[in-house]
């Protein structure tokens, strides 16, 4: 139990140490995934980032459906735009319907206490600087004691847990990967609002690889494309 618990020690040092810096993704300017429900390709999220010097900005977008017989029984879209300066988290916006459901997220950090500012169909007020966006395509999540829904605004406090290196195969390539696990630390939280979700990163780079939870059926993020 002491190897096992210093083997995460270790990795979540290295993570902070080397790696907890935006611009570790610097030489990424296009990252795509297919989201599958019980294995069948449903839809796409995709990522773009765009660099003005030390500024960058990731515009996302998020689509998918489930048919049957021809039939779409849900729908989901949503578009987001996450922004840095120098590095620093800046702001957030996001739209979705989900399901003809509208939501919404606009987040800004308060310029006196750099504390972030939400503005959400789900939550509003003023959390901690600390907690981050759950947009998995950064690692920095691992390390956090919270995030905020890219959905909703809503404020999901986490347990994560190191389950070890993996290979992962997508396609004809076999990531070397991290595993880990993100859970709610409420207990309290209805069935449907529970986190509960695999993330893989691929060991070394800490590219996001692959994402996955059981909610209705069993759903996969897997990298379609990274440039």
């Amino acid at each position: 139990m002491k190897k096992f618990l210093f083997s995460i020690t270790l990795i979540f040092l290295i993570i902070k140490e080397i790696h907890a810096h935006i611009d570790h993704y610097k030489n990424y300017n296009y990252l795509e995934y297919e989201l599958f429900r019980n294995n069948k390709s449903i839809g796409y999220h995709i990522y773009k980032f765009t660099r003005n010097k030390s500024d960058l900005v990731i515009d996302n977008e998020v689509s998918f459906k489930i048919t049957k017989l021809g039939v779409n029984l849900y729908k989901y879209y949503a578009k987001g735009v996450e922004k840095y300066k120098n590095g620093v988290f800046s702001s957030f916006n996001s739209e979705t319907n989900q399901n003809k459901k509208n939501k919404y997220v606009n987040i800004e950090v308060d310029p006196v206490d750099k504390n972030l500012i939400i503005d959400g169909s789900s939550f509003k007020g003023k959390v901690n600087k600390d907690i981050i966006i759950g947009t998995w395509w950064n690692h920095e999540i691992v390390q956090r004691k919270a995030q905020i829904s890219a959905v909703s605004g809503r404020v999901i406090e986490q347990n994560v847990e190191f389950k070890g290196k993996e290979d992962v195969k997508i396609g004809d390539k076999v990531y070397k990967t991290l595993r880990f696990n993100f859970s709610s630390s409420d207990p309290n939280l209805s069935k449907d609002k529970k986190l509960n979700t695999d993330i893989w990163y691929e060991e070394g780079t800490f590219l996001w690889v692959k994402a996955a939870f059981d909610k209705t059926g069993y759903w996969e993020y897997r990298l379609k494309k990274a440039k």
